[in-house]
């Protein structure tokens, strides 16, 4: 008999299990609480600037394997679009200074070598500091392992990690910064390729793979909030969704992909990261001068990275605490000045939209780190994931992607023991 598996919450984590799953013959039922999948790795329609906009700007590198398997299972593995080879524009506002980091294909980092690739005003024995972080565990602080100051730190390093790790990167889990440094910069500039779902995130990594999901026999359903579990002889045998019970056969499983603080009140007992950090987004529409490059990493700015879309400019402020009760209008105001300096238009700032998630992230620091669990739980049908799981990375697609995958694995492992 085919055993059905249940997926709670509809984001990448809950969505990359369940393709995995449904690769598998299992039948799969996916359910999301709110009136839309993806989480926070979605696209949705905006009145203010009258376009379709991505709740956050996400970043792909051609190194995150799982999404890019993700993406080539559901068949949209083109829509991640970047350039030919390793190339990340940068521009510092306080001196006005532009610069392409141009990163070598093979793993010997010749790069940092070429005073014409690297970094402006560094030397090669600036990257050699940065090794520490290679072999640095979760338990210390990159400002415990490196020294967080200077042109290589100010210029790459900081918008790097934070980025990565959505908090002051000297504050962070040197373990975590590791793992971005290991599978990037030290990987060489084949892991190192920027990709953007330039037609959306949802028309790239969410609506095909429901449509898969489906196309299998299985479902997917919002608005299907799950309440509870019922528990008896150490696994889930029913699941309380909205007012119906569903009963679980002697084969099926539960992979719970929610948020911490849903997981926490499903699962009481479970162990869940409990601080959270921001991210702000800002939106502008306005077709990008010709010149402009996909994407600008900014340094001195109050913007981090600048997006240009076909139909839009987008940025990303990360660690954006600071902001988040900021009025909306002097935000906009000030990011657009600053959009303005990196792209070199004078214009007024047009049709806009912020988007300002204040628990975009659990915050990557030691102490926080430490208390992402498992996919295992004490339940022997009920896995976990989500990329606030203990993925060895920091809160990113590529972690939400690991997480999904490793919950399914467990599963089918289940399933045929």
């Amino acid at each position: 008999m085919q055993s059905t598996v249940h997926i709670v919450g509809a984001g990448i984590s809950g969505l990359s299990a369940a393709v995995r799953l449904a690769d598998a013959g299992c039948l799969v039922r996916v359910h999301e609480a709110t009136q839309q999948v993806g989480g926070r790795c979605r696209s949705y329609f905006d009145g203010a600037t009258n376009l379709t906009i991505d709740n956050g700007n996400h970043l792909v590198l051609s190194g995150n394997h799982s999404v890019l398997a993700y993406a080539r299972r559901i068949g949209t593995e083109a829509g991640l679009q970047g350039p030919p080879r390793a190339e990340f524009q940068f521009i510092d506002l306080a001196v006005n200074k532009r610069w392409k980091l141009q990163i070598n294909d093979g793993r010997i980092p010749l790069w940092i070598f070429d005073a014409g690739r690297r970094v402006p005003d560094t030397s090669p024995a600036d990257y050699v500091g940065l090794a520490p972080l290679i072999w640095a565990n979760a338990r210390t602080r990159v400002g415990d392992v490196i020294k967080c100051e200077g042109v290589l730190y100010k210029r790459l390093v900081l918008p790097l990690l934070l980025a990565a790790l959505n908090i002051d990167p000297p504050d962070g889990a040197a373990g975590l910064a590791g793992a971005i440094v290991r599978e990037t910069l030290l990987a060489g500039g084949q892991a190192c390729r920027p990709l953007i779902a330039r037609d959306g995130l949802s028309r790239v990594l969410i609506e095909p793979a429901v449509d898969y999901i489906r196309a299998r026999g299985g479902s997917v359903d919002i608005g299907h909030e799950v309440r509870q579990f019922a528990m008896a002889d150490g696994r889930v045998t029913a699941i309380a969704l909205g007012d119906q019970t569903i009963a679980l056969g002697p084969d099926d499983a539960v992979v719970m992909a929610v948020p911490p603080r849903s997981a926490a009140a499903l699962l009481p007992g479970v162990s869940v990261p409990t601080k959270f950090r921001a991210i702000v987004n800002a939106h502008f529409r306005f077709i990008p001068p010709p010149h402009l490059p996909p994407m600008i990493g900014v340094v001195n700015g109050l913007i981090e990275w600048l997006f240009a879309f076909p139909d839009r400019l987008s940025i990303t402020i990360s660690g954006g605490d600071r902001l988040v009760d900021m009025p909306r209008e002097d935000l906009a105001r000030a990011i657009w000045k600053d959009i303005c300096a990196v792209a070199g238009i004078d214009a007024e700032m047009p049709a806009w939209q912020i988007v300002r998630e204040r628990r975009a992230t659990f915050e990557a620091s030691p102490e926080q780190n430490a208390l992402r669990p498992g996919a295992l739980t004490e339940w022997k049908n009920l896995f976990l994931a989500g990329d606030w799981t203990d993925t060895g990375l920091p809160a990113t697609i590529e972690g939400s992607v690991r997480s999904g995958n490793l919950a399914a694995d467990h599963v089918l492992k289940n399933r045929s023991n």
